[in-house]
């Protein structure tokens, strides 16, 4: 299942080691949708990060949800999953495959952390500085979003003689 509203998806998925590269795809193609084209290699990074953890550590399921989530000028990731067990970062020694993780999305992420949701599991998330050149496309505007509209002579709320002008203030996120 996936949404999309607006600066907002959502995968739902079984972390299986098939699935995350298709998650990754989609990870890919939303932020490439929303011009975020220089985030692609460290949301998708940290993404197979947190979806090989739930895969290896994650009980009684491996069942988890992504987000990924444009707010002001970051970008928020999340994996959440039913395991209420918090993570720790390792200390891995040089030739050790594994346990590295939580440390790269540390050194990849502008800030991380861990969400508990109590008994029903937990959210690990981490942010991304937005480039500037893709929130000025993201916010660009749209006629009339901030202005009176296009009729200036134009009047709202006529009811018996009553005159007043309403402002238009919307603002359209694709």
């Amino acid at each position: 299942m996936i949404s999309q509203p607006r600066r907002h998806c959502t995968v739902e998925l079984q972390a299986l080691p098939s699935r995350i590269g298709q998650v990754r795809r989609i990870i890919s193609a939303q932020l490439r949708s929303w011009h975020l084209d220089p985030l692609i290699d460290q949301a998708a990074l940290g993404v197979t990060e947190l979806l090989t953890n739930v895969h290896r550590h994650a009980q009684p399921d491996k069942l988890c949800t992504v987000d990924i989530e444009l707010l002001l000028e970051r970008l928020m990731v999340s994996v959440s999953d039913h395991d209420p067990r918090i993570p720790t970062v390792n200390r891995a020694n040089p030739f050790d495959t594994g346990g590295r993780g939580l440390a790269l999305i540390a050194a990849v992420s502008e800030s991380w952390g861990v969400r508990a949701r109590g008994d029903t599991g937990k959210s690990i998330w981490f942010t991304l500085p937005a480039p500037p050149a893709a929130l000025a496309q993201a916010l660009s505007p749209v006629y009339g979003a901030t202005t009176d509209g296009p009729f200036p002579d134009f009047e709202f709320g006529t009811l018996a003689g009553e005159h007043r002008a309403a402002t238009v203030r919307s603002v359209m996120v694709s």
